[in-house]
C-alpha cells in the first residue's frame, strides 16, 4: 500500500495536514520537520534516545572535520603568499665580485655566566643580546631622557662611552643627520644607547644640525660630521645613521668590517623588502680607512634623494663590496614623518651618470665650513649653515 506504516511504528508518525501521499512529521528531540512518505518508500524504524543523539553528532563532526580541513588549506595557502611577499624577495644573494653579500653570522651566542676580562677584545655575541626589541615611536621629551640616563654615570659629555669590563672591538662614531626632527631625536637615543652598550662598543653620538634656508644637504652633513667626530676622539668605525631609523634587532652588530656595512636591509615602510640591490640608504657604517678612501660623500646634492646611490658607486668604484646583516637582524622601524619643508633633488640623475668622474673632486677633499659646536651630555650637536659656494666642484 502506498505511504503505508507498519502498525508497531506508526505512534511516533504524526498525520499532517490533508496532503495525499502520506504526509507525515517526525519528532525527535532535536528536530520536528513535514516528512513525506512517497509511493514504494517505508518510514524507517526510530532509534533509541542515545543513538539518535550519536547519529547527529557524527553528522556535525562530518561537517566541521570539512570545515577544519579547508581553514588548514586555506591558512596554509595564506601563510605561504605572506612568506614570498614579505620575505623572499627581501632575500639578496651574492652575484659576484659587484654585489651586495650578506653578512653571515653564527647563532651562537655566550651563557648568561660568561666572565669578562678588562685586558681582552668584547665578544661580538654577548648574552645580553636577546634579539628582537620592542621598538615605542611615542613621543618623549629631553628632560625625561636627560633624567633616565642620569644615573648612568658612566656615559660622558658628549654621550661618549666605553665598557669597563672588557676591551672594545670598535671605537664607534654615530654620525646623525638633523634639520627641525626635535621630537625624534630623544626616541632615537632611547633605542640606541641601551643597544649598543649591550654591544660593548665604545661609541659618541654627533648630531650634524643643518642652519639656513639652503635645501638640506644629507651627505654634505655626514663629510662635516666625520671630520669633527676626527677632530674630537680617535674613531676606527663610523655610523651614517638616519635619526628616523630604529633597529629591531639588538644582534644587528654596529662594529665595521673589512667591507662597508649596509645595517639597514629591511625597513618597515618598505614592508621589509629591499627596494633594489643598489640601496645603500638609512643606516650604514665604514670605517675610518674606507671612508677616506672614496673620499667621503658627494656635496653636490642638494634637497633629498640620490646621494646613497653615489655613496654605493663610490664604495664599488674603490674596489669594495658591501655587506648586509643576514636573515631579520637587519629589520627597522621608521618613525613616521615627511620631508617637511625639503624638496626632492631633481638633478640627482645627471650626477650618478658622473659619479666616477666626481668621486675624487667632490667629497671630504673641497669641502669648507664653520662649525658650531655644543656639547650636551648625550651628544654633541655641530651646526653649520651650508651653502653651495662652500664645496666647488672642478670641472670633469
Amino acid at each position: 500500500m502506498e505511504g503505508s506504516v507498519h502498525p508497531g511504528r506508526k505512534k511516533n508518525l504524526v498525520p499532517g495536514a490533508g496532503i495525499s501521499g502520506g504526509n507525515y512529521t517526525i519528532r525527535s528531540p532535536l528536530l520536528e520537520v513535514p516528512f513525506p512518505l512517497q509511493a514504494g518508500l517505508r518510514a524507517q524504524p526510530e532509534l533509541p534516545a542515545g543513538k539518535r543523539k550519536m547519529s547527529v553528532l557524527k553528522r556535525m563532526m562530518r561537517v566541521s572535520n570539512r570545515s577544519l580541513l579547508a581553514f588548514i588549506f586555506f591558512f596554509s595557502l595564506s601563510s605561504s603568499c605572506l612568506y614570498f611577499v614579505y620575505v623572499a624577495p627581501g632575500i639578496d644573494y651574492p652575484e659576484g665580485n659587484n654585489s651586495s653579500d650578506y653578512l653571515v653570522q653564527t647563532t651562537t651566542y655566550l651563557p648568561e655566566n660568561f666572565t669578562y676580562s678588562p685586558y681582552l677584545p668584547c665578544p661580538e655575541k654577548l648574552p645580553y643580546m636577546r634579539g628582537i626589541l620592542h621598538v615605542n615611536v611615542s613621543e618623549i621629551s629631553f628632560d625625561e631622557i636627560h633624567q633616565l640616563f642620569s644615573k648612568d654615570l658612566d656615559i660622558e659629555p658628549g654621550g661618549h662611552w666605553r665598557p669597563k669590563d672588557c676591551k672594545p672591538r670598535w671605537k664607534v662614531a654615530v654620525l646623525i643627520p638633523f634639520r627641525n626632527r626635535h621630537e625624534h631625536l630623544p626616541i632615537f637615543f632611547l633605542h640606541l644607547i641601551p643597544m649598543l652598550q649591550k654591544q660593548r662598543l665604545e661609541f659618541a653620538f654627533y648630531v650634524i644640525e643643518q642652519t639656513g634656508t639652503q635645501p638640506f644637504n644629507r651627505a654634505m652633513l655626514f663629510n662635516v660630521g666625520f671630520k669633527e667626530a676626527m677632530k674630537d676622539s680617535v674613531w676606527d668605525c663610523v655610523i651614517f645613521h638616519d635619526v628616523d631609523h630604529l633597529p629591531e634587532n639588538d644582534r644587528n652588530y654596529y662594529g665595521c668590517g673589512e667591507m662597508p656595512r649596509h645595517f639597514a636591509a629591511k625597513l618597515d615602510k618598505y614592508m621589509y623588502i629591499l627596494p633594489y640591490k643598489e640601496f645603500f640608504g638609512g643606516v650604514s657604517g665604514l670605517t675610518v680607512e674606507q671612508f677616506r678612501k672614496i673620499n667621503g660623500f658627494p656635496n653636490a646634492f642638494w634637497g633629498w634623494g640620490g646621494e646613497d646611490d653615489d655613496l654605493w658607486n663610490r664604495v664599488h668604484y674603490a674596489g669594495y663590496n658591501v655587506t648586509r646583516p643576514e636573515g631579520d637582524l637587519g629589520k627597522y622601524k621608521s618613525i613616521p614623518h615627511h620631508h617637511r619643508g625639503e624638496v626632492q633633488f631633481l638633478g640627482r640623475y645627471k650626477l650618478l651618470r658622473y659619479s666616477k668622474e666626481r668621486q675624487y673632486i667632490d667629497g671630504l677633499n673641497n669641502l669648507i665650513y664653520t662649525p658650531k659646536i655644543l656639547v650636551d651630555r648625550l651628544y654633541t650637536n655641530i651646526s653649520v649653515n651650508l651653502m653651495p659656494e662652500l664645496a666647488p666642484i672642478e670641472d670633469y
